[in-house]
């Protein structure tokens, strides 16, 4: 698996600031404000990826282990994380696994029936590896995907997604629906072709049976955008508005904007559009969110700040970035939560670097998207790691890390 390891320049061109962004800087307004708890993640796991079902049950995705090889764990939480269930190894292989980077490590989503998803970079030993198609000569590592019964107890033996692409580098996703469709996530080079940053496409493999089986991956980004190497990017499978993807571009391997695709045809034809512009010489190792119910919202980081914003799902833009307040410079790996009376969370991290630690900051915002008195940090982020962040049904929310 190849690793980026490059400074980051402070080139930023075509960076624009809206009249909904200008809002958020000013001082929070006297609405009533959102309570924040925090918990841990179990067992000093990191990367936590979390959801809430229906029922209002917690189910939380983290890693643990050697960074560079360690495994994935499954846990479910009736309390909002006051306690949890007992852990269950999500990959079949032990090692198959990778958390180095930040950016590679599992994603999960709960489809039909409660059950659970997950899709991940596999780690330099992981199988199984592809083969077939002229693979054999690229010997990258796979992109995985398990699913579990539906009382989430055990998962399946892990599966490699990949039949036509190559050089897997930064993290892939899922997303699933009520329907039984499963959508696995990536962005590769095309086997006979350049794994280089402008050549990479995000590519899509479906499923239309609940995860039995995928069909051969296809390139839904443009052509022309390419995708930045070692930058993450974020799905879902929204039940009104259909599949929304948010992904960063390597245009000319300086134009390192963000990009948004939809589709509302169950991921066979894409909208897209370009959702922020940023000039940078370097891959800065980003990932993104997407989270909501009645308003769908996106966030991501461009030039060491975080910002989020709604969808428009009719013409797949978001028309009206929010930045968060008191810029510091090194904010990253935004994550957005949105409670029933339409509260937003905007969770980041601070700090953090190559193989160093740093901090959680939040910032609660209305449903109109002004900036609530609820604010507030917390040390303590692990080495490659982040927060995820849910809301409860009463309104307040729960961050993880």
């Amino acid at each position: 698996m190849k690793r980026m390891q490059r400074r980051i320049r402070p080139a930023i061109a075509g960076l624009f600031v809206t009249t909904a962004a200008l809002a958020a800087l000013q001082e929070p307004h006297a609405a009533p404000a959102a309570r924040v708890h925090t918990v841990r993640v179990p067992d000093g796991g990191i990367q936590p990826q979390a959801l809430v079902d229906g029922r209002g049950v917690l189910h939380l995705l983290y890693f643990s282990g050697e960074p560079r090889a360690g495994d994935l764990f499954y846990v479910r939480s009736t309390d909002f994380g006051a306690t949890f269930s007992t852990p269950v190894k999500v990959n079949s292989q032990s090692g198959s696994a990778i958390a180095t980077g930040t950016i590679r490590g599992g994603h999960f989503a709960i489809g039909r029936g409660g059950r659970v998803h997950v899709a991940w970079n596999g780690s330099d030993t992981a199988a199984p590896r592809a083969s077939g198609a002229g693979l054999e000569k690229y010997q990258t590592a796979p992109f995985l995907y398990t699913r579990s019964n539906a009382e989430g107890t055990a998962f399946e033996a892990q599966r490699n997604l990949v039949q036509r692409t190559h050089s897997i580098d930064g993290g892939g996703a899922i997303a699933a629906d009520a329907a039984g469709r499963v959508y696995a996530v990536w962005h590769a080079g095309l086997v006979g072709g350049s794994a280089d940053e402008e050549q990479r496409r995000v590519w899509i493999s479906r499923s239309d049976n609940d995860g039995a089986t995928f069909t051969t991956e296809q390139p839904v980004s443009n052509a022309s955008t390419g995708v930045c190497g070692c930058c993450g990017l974020q799905a879902i499978a929204h039940p009104k508005y259909g599949l929304w993807l948010l992904y960063r571009s390597a245009t000319q391997k300086t134009h390192r904007d963000v990009y948004v695709l939809g589709s509302t045809d169950g991921g066979r034809t894409f909208a897209e559009s370009r959702v922020h512009r940023w000039d940078l010489n370097a891959c800065p190792m980003t990932s993104m969110a997407l989270a909501g119910e009645d308003r769908l919202l996106g966030a991501w980081e461009t030039a060491g700040q975080v910002y989020f914003g709604a969808l428009d799902t009719s013409s797949a833009r978001i028309p009206s970035p929010i930045t968060a307040p008191n810029e510091t410079g090194g904010r990253k790996h935004p994550r957005v939560a949105v409670a029933p009376n339409g509260d937003t969370l905007l969770l980041w991290t601070e700090g953090m670097g190559w193989a160093k630690g740093g901090s959680l900051a939040w910032q609660a915002f209305d449903a109109k998207d002004k900036p609530l008195a609820d604010r507030g940090a917390a040390p303590g982020v692990p080495v490659w790691s982040f927060g995820a962040v849910v809301a409860k049904p009463n309104g307040e929310f729960v961050i993880l890390y």
